[in-house]
């Protein structure tokens, strides 16, 4: 290392890519290049897999795709100069002989040119990830010389196994030890860190653990934005030798920011450091945020820029309905009332006066004809058959193909109006109100639909939703009098039952032992099972827990599940 050398001034470029985009984000890296030596920085790190975004999916294995996104490697090692390095993710071809085709990598480029690569050691296989399937992993820690200061580069995962971090360590090593080991003076993880509730507080403690045990600075870059059903909150940081954090990006929003990074010689480590924070409670302020971020960026990415969705005077509609406003501009949101014969007057006065407080677009169009056709058209084939859910479905049914009906006509894509505790039930009706393009709120138990409805009215000072829709008994009104609670516990006592058994993996003996009713316990978890086939045609789920419904879950559909009642 070059004595006289005490800092190395380094940008951080958070961007929002769009997958598959390999054009428009090479650009934001140019623009971000520009701006880092406007500002004098020495070295600009960007995330994980910046050029396609990540995960490109089976996209990587088009050859040429894969060929375009090289072409545009060299394109971006030519903006280095002999004054400014960078660092960015993108996908490799595996120089070895055997394994996997390909490697999730990061180049250091000087000078005009790749002057080193490093490959991710730690692939994740568990709940979204499926890297094994595309990547081979490195079997060993690189140093990289950069102006004569060794850097330690790693990516994503590979700062994921701290010693004592869990109970049982998903790999055999810690890549970061071994950088360290081999002589790193700065410490760069790039990522794509997916956001779920409490996960910024536990990064940040094990980063921040990371620098403080081996006595290292330690600059993190992660990607931010919304891609298909997976939020990335950004919150790029750096930390100084001590484990404090002297730098952090905006959350949820594309950010920048230039820093000097102390190179001096390290004092020993220091191995009590602090475990990482354990996770935070539910935060109803930081879903919605993820959420707006993922729905916009799911719209807008998927070159729309309007929503349709049925508003029946519940707070899930009513909640959906105001995150898109957020979202996508009120403008450009259309809430349709579709009352019929069980619809309470109560519920088409409360939405229309929650479209007029959001200032969005709203029509009322009765489905009463079309349900009595129906109901008429069948009766023959019904004869002697008593009114069961059925007919409450062919309601639903009714509204989902006047709402796509829509959508084809105004180019608005429908919203899935469903939460999570109903979807883990099966409260829900396949081809009627599971119809649509995305599930804003699928990740949501009904609690923290509450909680974020109540937040919204807080944070406007005014009533967006109607309270009304708040305090009243949900119902589904597909029969008179109908109520949630006719079909489903209470939901503070179903959503505790569901957290347990699906976030923290209790079983149903231990929610048993835990003062659940038996019988309840039992009935929940029969209804998850026996709705799964349900849930693996729904649309896809914003992402904001650790297991949400959708491709991070693979359970089978045709299967017993007797065993899981015990």
């Amino acid at each position: 290392m070059n004595p006289t050398k005490k800092t190395l001034r380094i940008a951080l470029a958070q961007h929002n890519y769009k997958l598959g985009d390999l054009v428009g984000n090479f650009g934001k890296i140019k623009e971000s290049v520009a701006k880092a030596r406007a500002q004098g920085a020495e070295l600009v790190v960007f995330s994980e897999c910046a050029l396609s975004s990540y995960l490109p999916g089976d996209m990587i294995e088009r050859p040429e795709f894969l060929a375009r996104q090289l072409a545009l490697l060299e394109r971006v090692a030519a903006l280095s100069d002999a004054d400014l390095g960078i660092v960015l993710g993108f996908v490799a071809p595996n120089p070895a002989a055997c394994g996997k085709r390909l490697q999730n990598a990061a180049a250091l480029c000087h000078g005009g040119a790749v002057v080193g690569t490093v490959a991710k050691q730690l692939l994740p296989t568990y709940d979204i990830f499926d890297e094994a399937r595309y990547f081979e992993p490195a079997d060993t820690a690189q140093i990289l010389d950069f102006k004569g200061v060794k850097l330690g580069l790693s990516i994503c995962e590979d700062a994921w196994n701290l010693p004592g971090y869990s109970a049982q360590p998903g790999y055999a090593h810690d890549p970061i030890e071994a950088l360290a080991e081999a002589g790193a003076e700065v410490l760069i993880n790039i990522a794509a860190s997916p956001f779920e509730l409490g996960k910024p507080a536990r990064r940040r403690g094990l980063l921040a653990e990371h620098a403080q045990r081996h006595a290292l600075p330690l600059v993190f870059v992660n990607q931010v934005g919304g891609q298909d059903e997976i939020v990335f909150d950004g919150r790029s940081a750096a930390f100084d030798a001590r484990g404090n954090t002297t730098s952090e990006l905006a959350d949820f929003k594309e950010d920048f920011a230039t820093i000097d990074i102390p190179i001096e010689p390290a004092d020993a480590p220091n191995m009590s450091a602090a475990s990482p924070r354990p996770d935070a409670p539910q935060d109803q302020a930081e879903a919605r945020k993820a959420i707006v971020m993922g729905l916009r960026d799911y719209m807008h990415k998927s070159g729309f820029r309007g929503a349709v969705l049925g508003l029946s005077g519940g707070i899930d509609s009513a909640l959906c309905a105001a995150l898109a406003a957020e979202a996508l501009g009120p403008e450009n949101i259309l809430g349709v009332a579709m009352p019929t014969r069980y619809t309470r007057e109560m519920s088409n006065t409360d939405a229309q006066a929650l479209a007029k407080s959001l200032g969005i677009q709203f029509m009322s169009i009765p489905i009463e004809a079309t349900f009595g056709a129906f109901l008429e058209q069948l009766a023959p084939a019904f004869e002697g058959y008593q009114e069961d859910v059925t007919e409450e479905n062919m309601q639903a049914r009714i509204r989902g193909t006047t709402l796509m009906a829509l959508s084809n006509k105004f180019g608005k894509l429908v919203l899935v109006p469903g939460n999570k505790s109903e979807a883990a039930m099966g409260y829900s009706t396949l081809y009627g109100d599971m119809v649509g393009a995305i599930s804003p709120i699928g990740d949501c138990f009904k609690t923290l639909v509450y909680a974020m409805s109540r937040g919204i009215n807080a944070d406007a000072g005014r009533e967006l939703i109607p309270v009304r829709t708040i305090e009243r008994a949900p119902s589904a009104e597909l029969r008179p009098d109908q109520a949630d609670q006719d079909s489903l516990p209470p939901y503070d006592i179903l959503d505790a039952i569901l957290a347990r058994y699906l976030h923290a993996g209790e079983s149903a003996h231990d929610l048993i032992a835990a003062g659940f009713d038996a019988d309840m316990v039992h009935d929940v978890l029969k209804k998850l099972f026996r709705a799964e086939y349900k849930r693996f045609q729904a649309a896809p789920v914003i992402k904001i827990t650790p297991r949400a419904f959708g491709r991070g879950r693979r359970y089978p559909l045709a299967a017993s599940y007797e065993e899981l009642l015990k």
